[in-house]
């Protein structure tokens, strides 16, 4: 990657994302000459340079046909006759062809971002003096007995070293995605801007290191009151709006993300000779977060008096999997590890709702070999989606279900007719993360949150890595959780009705956590990427699609059977994502194209 296109991206972010008087700094960082109206200026720019690097995450909800990127796995098929996701559907994803080649950009920009911060930062605290009273004056006893600008002046220096430690993470997270879509990358040298394409365990290892070495200095976790606040603290703790700060990175989130690198690091995919040490230090990595969690909950969700305490530090079990993914449930949920959140709106909504539903365009469609995964927890019976797995219903509408204040009913005639033109090609439709009852013709509105992170996938990586490092009851390194342990606590989350996890052998076992992740995890944008790094990419993803087709018999029941609705094809080299040729091009050497894309 050149030095000029280095630049350019730095440039275009920074005139993207931040504030107007960015532009202005900018044009006038190297003169020694400051005015009065730039030093004020500059303590809101540092702020704004800060969360500049948040920017390109972006969230699932649009990852493709502006809709979940779940259509491009065997999860979902596109209702729109013409559909991006047919890219990765047909096999055709070639150096010209891919709507993901985004996310490429938007990454870099991030790390490009989060240097520029850091570069910018060195001289915050000064920044952050300008034109305040930063001098403390205590009592005897040792309270403050000045204003509250020291204290706020104080706030804002810890608040900078967070942000600092934050720019590490947010560099980590991007290079972490970017490996997941294309294997090795080029690493950006902070210094001097320039890049080096490096292998896959490289950047693993520069992932790794980032948040190493940073994770101390973050926050301890949003979702709690602050364990550092300026002199008298508890008193302190009540002005500052910690809360607000959740879509920020804080050590759980941090180790989240470096247990989420580790886990794809010790798969197939990228541990093509099964380095069981892999797979031990993605276990350990779980753990630490799983740890971190425990001495969370032993304080209390709050520090002090009055805190709201939650002494069971495991997920409970039978909780409303549904509600956890409409509206902000999950900003209060402690469940919740980072959150993206979405200004309100309709458009999960209105690109998914069943194009019977005024203002719904049935989108991301879910297949019949998905809810074919969803166990039964009682007897089988003529009605298929009775006695299933509650995730069944939270996740998937179905024929004779009860949505949006109406029983559906896809039979010929029926108020949902399969036969409708834009209706589901599946006969399913999309119920998780949509809020129920929404009136899109007259402007409804609602909350949106993307669960980039959350506590059930940290113990399903956990239950993978145990299981591959140790079998699935073995627990040598003392961790106080085995791999079937820490499966069981997901499913009783989910239902304590759920069969019990038999698998005795680490093969089986693997099956089940296979199993697990892909209806736990269903439309959170997993499923795919969860093919790739366990090769089984070329056997799942080269399978016909199902839905359902439902007549009424003769007695007004329903009878069901079950097409073919649409075809999968996916060649050896779709492993690995190829770069665009304008990326080989503007590379100048630094990129070499992925096997098989040439």
């Amino acid at each position: 990657m050149s030095t000029s296109r280095i630049y350019t991206i730095i440039i275009a972010a920074a005139a993207a994302l931040m504030l107007p008087s960015c532009t202005k700094f900018l044009n006038t960082r190297t003169d020694v000459f400051d005015t009065m109206d730039r030093l004020q200026t500059r303590s809101s720019t540092l702020t704004s340079f800060a969360y500049a690097y948040y920017t390109p995450m972006g969230n699932g909800f649009n990852v493709i046909d502006g809709n979940l990127f779940a259509s491009a796995s065997d999860e979902a098929e596109q209702a729109a006759p013409t559909s991006e996701a047919q890219t990765f559907n047909r096999g055709l994803l070639s150096a010209d062809l891919n709507p993901l080649a985004y996310k490429y950009v938007n990454y870099y920009e991030g790390i490009r971002a989060a240097h520029f911060f850091l570069d910018y930062a060195k001289d915050g605290e000064n920044f952050l003096a300008l034109n305040r009273d930063t001098s403390t004056v205590y009592n005897p006893d040792g309270t403050i007995y000045s204003t509250e600008q020291p204290k706020a002046y104080k706030r804002d220096c810890i608040n900078l070293a967070w942000q600092r430690a934050e720019a590490y993470i947010a560099e980590a997270y991007y290079y972490g995605e970017l490996i997941k879509m294309y294997g090795g990358v080029p690493l950006i040298d902070p210094e001097t801007g320039m890049a080096r394409q490096a292998t896959y365990d490289e950047v693993v290892d520069h992932i790794v290191k980032l948040i190493d070495d940073h994770v101390d200095e973050l926050n301890l976790d949003w979702r709690v009151a602050l364990d550092q606040t300026p002199d008298n603290a508890i008193a302190d703790v009540a002005n500052w709006n910690f809360r607000d700060e959740t879509g920020r990175f804080d050590r759980t989130a941090a180790l989240a993300i470096k247990a989420r690198v580790l886990l794809y690091a010790a798969s197939p995919r990228n541990n093509p000779m099964d380095d069981v040490e892999k797979w031990e230090r993605a276990a350990k990595a779980a753990n630490d977060v799983i740890q971190l969690r425990k001495a969370i909950f032993a304080k209390g969700f709050g520090f002090g008096e009055g805190a709201k305490s939650y002494p069971d530090w495991h997920m409970p079990a039978n909780r409303d999997y549904g509600n956890y993914f409409i509206k902000n449930n999950s900003t209060s949920d402690v469940e919740s590890i980072f959150l993206v959140r979405q200004a309100a709106g309709s458009a999960p909504e209105a690109a998914n709702y069943p194009v019977a539903t005024r203002g719904g365009n049935s989108g991301v469609c879910p297949t019949q070999n998905l809810v074919d995964a969803y166990e039964y927890v009682g007897p089988q019976v003529a009605d298929p989606y009775a006695n299933r797995d509650p995730r069944l219903a939270a996740t998937i509408v179905t024929n004779g279900s009860t949505w949006n204040g109406t029983t559906i009913d896809e039979s010929k005639g029926g108020n949902y007719d399969s036969r409708t033109a834009g209706a589901s090609p599946t006969g399913y439709y999309l119920k998780k993360f949509l809020a129920p009852n929404l009136n899109l013709v007259e402007g409804g509105s609602t909350d949106h949150v993307w669960p980039l992170y959350r506590y059930a996938e940290v113990l399903l990586n956990y239950a993978e890595a145990m299981n591959e490092a140790y079998g699935p009851d073995a627990d040598p390194e003392g961790y106080g959780m085995t791999a079937r342990q820490a499966l069981t606590e997901v499913r009783n989350s989910a239902s304590t009705s759920l069969p019990a996890v038999t698998a005795a052998s680490k093969s089986d076992f693997r099956n089940a956590v296979k199993q697990e992740r892909r209806v736990e995890l269903a439309f959170e944008d997993h499923r795919y990427w969860d093919l790739l790094r366990w090769k089984d990419a070329m056997s799942v993803l080269n399978k016909s699609i199902k839905g359902v087709s439902v007549r009424k018999n003769q007695l007004g029941g329903f009878q069901y059977t079950f097409p073919t609705v649409a075809y999968r094809t996916f060649y050896e080299r779709n492993y690995y994502f190829p770069f665009t040729r304008k990326e080989i091009a503007n590379g100048a050497g630094a990129i070499t194209q992925n096997p098989e894309y040439n």
